[in-house]
């Protein structure tokens, strides 16, 4: 099993970091994948959220993932089948840093998945892990540029 845990301070409250995030079609702002909106969300659920069904296609995959859960400060993902890896699941949490009147939130990245059987797990940690660290710091810079 890999399991992946990232961090990254942003300059924005959860609710404005949740909407940019749950905007599936134009996640490759900040993803190195094109998104395809699917499926919308269930019915009475926030914008992208629950039930929301994506297409990814990068690195020579295409699969599908499924928003499982979405609230003001969580959003968990999973890929709909075992392709390109296994038991895959993410979830982001945000929680709100204000210091005086100025209010940011930490975002925390965690991702667990299962290894194909001819990739090594510290091969497949190091790429996801990499396409990860990259995203949250376009996404740093994305609310920088939104604050000034």
């Amino acid at each position: 099993m890999i399991l992946i845990n990232l961090k990254q301070n942003l300059a924005a409250p959860p609710t404005e970091i949740i909407n940019v995030l749950l905007d599936h079609e134009r996640l490759n702002r900040f993803f190195n994948a094109q998104f395809l909106l699917l499926k919308p969300q269930n019915c009475g659920q926030i914008n992208g959220g629950k039930g929301a069904v994506r297409q990814v296609r990068t690195s020579g995959y295409t699969f599908a993932e499924q928003v499982i859960s979405a609230s003001d400060n969580h959003i968990c993902y999973q890929i709909v089948g075992n392709k390109p890896v296994a038991a895959h699941q993410g979830d982001i949490y945000l929680t709100v840093i204000e210091k005086q009147a100025f209010i940011s939130t930490e975002l925390t990245y965690s991702i667990q998945c299962i290894s194909p059987w001819w990739m090594p797990s510290f091969i497949l940690k190091f790429f996801i892990k990499n396409d990860i660290k990259n995203a949250l710091t376009k996404l740093e810079r994305y609310f920088k540029e939104c604050t000034t």
